[in-house]
């Protein structure tokens, strides 16, 4: 049966034009992912929605995806089927092969406040890094494996020691009163929510640089990932090295300014 209520329950639902969303035939898996996106959904209320829609129909368009009417057609869709109560972390996804658009409604895991951090890092195993989607089974791996070391999170780092990323999220980080992250040209991902920091920062005359950093050179320094799922998360702890923690103190006045960004749904 064809979704025609306004909410779909959880799990994986494909779409075809003009029919809408139906349960997927195979709730385990459907095919490798050429593109994801995904958001968090809270009491209805979602923030910079058109971004992650723009992202990802550029993303789509990059790898030969379906036609932007068709893509306007799905997202309008999604939107109409979201939940308009409790906290989600839906995907949008693109299939290799089929090239099959799908929705995956879950839950939102628990939001953090705060991250632990493994410091020996992984180097960087990703094989399309500037889109997010192939390569998530491979960075849900690397995350596992921070977390069988006592952190909730790794950093990926690229040949030259270059701190890149997190398995999930972008790193920030603050030299003085100086807002850092890595310069552009290094294979990270265009992440929505650092956009939107950045922006900020700009509007209130921050500086903002791009440096090339180590990990050991982030000793001490009040470092953030920053996602749509947790927003900004100092990073409370280094396991595996020796690394100084100062007091977050800019966390608290940046997370709530971002928690503001929340604005409801479209109807459509």
């Amino acid at each position: 049966m064809w979704v025609t209520t306004p909410a779909v329950a959880e799990g994986l639902w494909a779409w075809t034009p003009g029919r809408g969303l139906a349960p997927a035939a195979d709730q385990a898996a459907g095919g490798r992912l050429l593109v994801a996106d995904s958001w968090l959904v809270r009491e209805g209320r979602v923030r910079a929605y058109d971004r992650h829609r723009e992202r990802f129909a550029r993303a789509c368009a990059d790898c030969g995806g379906p036609q932007p009417r068709r893509l306007v057609a799905f997202w309008q869709d999604v939107t109409a089927v979201l939940p308009r109560t409790g906290a989600w972390f839906p995907r949008v996804e693109l299939a290799a092969g089929s090239l099959e658009l799908r929705l995956l409604l879950r839950p939102a895991p628990p939001l953090g406040t705060g991250v632990r951090l493994w410091a020996a890092g992984q180097s960087d195993p990703r094989t399309v890094p500037r889109r997010k989607g192939p390569d998530l089974d491979t960075l849900a791996r690397v995350r596992r494996r921070a977390c069988g070391e006592g952190a909730e999170e790794a950093v990926l780092i690229a040949p030259s020691g270059t701190v890149l990323e997190s398995a999930t999220a972008s790193v920030l980080w603050w030299e003085d009163d100086t807002l850092c992250l890595p310069p552009p040209r290094l294979p990270v991902l265009p992440s929505v929510t650092s956009g939107l920091v950045q922006e900020r920062a700009l509007r209130s005359g921050i500086r903002i640089a791009h440096r090339e950093r180590t990990v050991a050179e982030l000793d001490g320094r009040e470092v953030w990932l920053v996602n749509a799922l947790h927003g900004i998360r100092p990073v409370t702890g280094w396991v595996g090295r020796p690394m100084g923690v100062p007091p977050a103190q800019r966390a608290g006045e940046w997370r709530n300014w971002l928690d503001g960004l929340m604005e409801p749904l479209p109807a459509d």
